[in-house]
């Protein structure tokens, strides 16, 4: 049985900053919450996966950490987006203000020794962002689109100086987050 794995940056500390962008959007019916303690930017969907390659994975991701050349830095989370449209939502996230060009160097190269490994590569441009919400029906969308376009809310920063391996265990009342892996960013080029 594979597990079901991803690489992130998580937002360790910010929860509170987090679940307060969500009481924005209490009121908007079909919204499905994402549990703010376990907010984190994906950086990589895996899927199921052999856990016997976790420790390939590991040293993998580690060498994508070296390619990219990116030291520890600081990220600031602020304002809102969505996929795929306004007009069409299926997910509400927060952005990414300071630091989503070194997330997106770090991402390139985990893409490369990835899909090198076998995964399957990204079919979309990657957005650094942070799922809030997934919507399940449209009941709320107005009130979604005039925070979105109207609200500009501003989480705070977050020290990124490591790179997680998690798994996600789906269970009854959400998904549970567990890092297997914890990659440094070394800063020793």
């Amino acid at each position: 049985m594979g597990k079901r794995l991803f690489v992130s940056v998580d937002l360790d500390g910010l929860a509170e900053e987090v679940a307060a962008v969500q009481d924005m959007l209490t009121d908007a019916s079909g919204l499905n919450f994402t549990d703010p303690e376990q907010a984190h930017v994906t950086m990589k969907f895996l899927g199921d996966t052999d856990p016997d390659r976790a420790d390939d994975l590991a040293t993998e991701l580690a060498s994508a950490v070296d390619d990219a050349g990116v030291d520890p830095f600081e990220a600031r989370f602020a304002g809102l987006g969505v996929f795929p449209s306004l007009d069409y939502i299926s997910v509400v996230w927060l952005g990414v203000e300071d630091g989503s060009e070194q997330l997106t160097r770090l991402h390139e190269a985990i893409e490369d020794r990835t899909t090198a490994m076998g995964f399957d590569p990204e079919d979309h441009d990657f957005t650094p962002h942070a799922t809030l919400a997934r919507m399940e029906h449209a009941g709320g969308k107005e009130l979604v689109q005039e925070v979105v376009e109207e609200r500009h809310p501003e989480v705070g920063t977050l020290w990124v100086d490591e790179i997680r391996l998690t798994e996600s265990v789906l269970r009854s009342e959400g998904p549970e987050y567990t890092a297997l892996e914890r990659i440094p960013l070394d800063g020793e080029n």
